[in-house]
C-alpha cells in the first residue's frame, strides 16, 4: 500500500468516514488514477479488515463501520471510476432469499464486496427465484449471493438453482450462499458454487468463482 493512502487505509481501518472522504478527495484532487486509489487504499484496506476479522481482532460491529467509512469514500471516487470506464472484479446480485426477511450479514457482505472492486446489485430481502433468474437473463450479474438466516427459508436457495437450470441460465452465472443455518455441504446438496460461513471469506470466494 503506497504511503500516499496512509489517511485512506488508516481511516478505513478505524471506521474515520472524514478521514477517508478527505483522503479520497486530496487524491482526486492530486490527479491520481482512481483505480490505483481504490485498490492500493480501499481494497487494500479491507483486504486488512479481513484479515483482522478472520483472527479474531475484530468483530461484525467493526467490520461495519470500516464498510460504512470505506463506501463513504466510494461514492466519491464512483463517479471518476465510471468516467475512466474501470472494469469492475465481477457483478454480483445480492439476496436474501424469498420468505426472509433478515439483512444485516447480506448488507455486510455487499459492502465488503463492493470494497473488494465488485459491482454490487442488492436486489433486498424476501427475493423470489423468478428476480435472481430475471438478473442473470438481462446479463446484469456474472455471481449470485444468496442468504438465508431461517431454516424454513433455505429450501429457497434450492429453489432459485432449480429455476435457473430451467431457464438454461445456471452455465451463465456462479452461485454462492451463506447465512447462520447454512453450511457448506448444504452448499453441494443444492448443487451452488460455493458456501461462505461470513462477510470476509465471502470476498475471497467470490474472487475465485470470478476468477479475480
Amino acid at each position: 500500500m503506497a504511503q500516499k493512502y496512509q489517511k485512506i487505509f488508516d481511516g478505513i481501518l478505524n471506521g474515520d468516514r472524514n478521514s477517508v472522504k478527505e483522503g479520497v478527495t486530496a487524491a482526486l484532487a492530486a490527479g491520481d488514477d482512481p483505480q490505483v486509489i481504490l485498490f492500493e487504499g480501499m481494497v487494500a484496506a479491507m483486504g486488512e479488515v479481513g484479515r483482522l476479522f478472520e483472527e479474531g481482532e475484530y468483530f461484525v460491529p467493526e467490520m461495519l463501520i470500516a464498510a460504512r467509512a470505506m463506501q463513504d469514500g466510494l461514492a466519491i471516487l464512483r463517479p471518476k471510476l465510471v468516467e475512466a470506464d474501470i472494469k469492475p472484479a465481477g457483478t454480483v446480485a445480492a439476496g436474501t432469499v424469498k420468505g426472509d426477511l433478515h439483512d444485516i450479514g447480506k448488507n455486510l457482505v455487499c459492502m465488503m464486496l463492493e470494497g473488494a472492486g465488485f459491482k454490487v446489485i442488492d436486489l433486498g430481502t424476501d427475493v423470489a427465484p423468478e428476480k435472481f433468474v430475471e438478473v442473470v437473463k438481462n446479463g446484469e450479474a456474472n455471481l449470485i449471493a444468496m442468504s438465508a438466516l431461517l431454516t424454513t427459508t433455505m429450501p429457497n436457495m434450492k429453489t432459485t438453482i432449480e429455476a435457473l437450470k430451467e431457464s438454461g441460465l445456471r452455465t451463465n452465472v456462479k452461485v454462492m450462499i451463506g447465512g447462520a443455518p447454512v453450511t457448506d455441504a448444504y452448499a453441494k446438496e443444492i448443487g451452488a458454487d460455493g458456501y461462505a460461513p461470513d462477510a470476509s471469506r465471502a470476498v475471497k470466494l467470490a474472487k475465485s468463482l470470478v476468477g479475480a
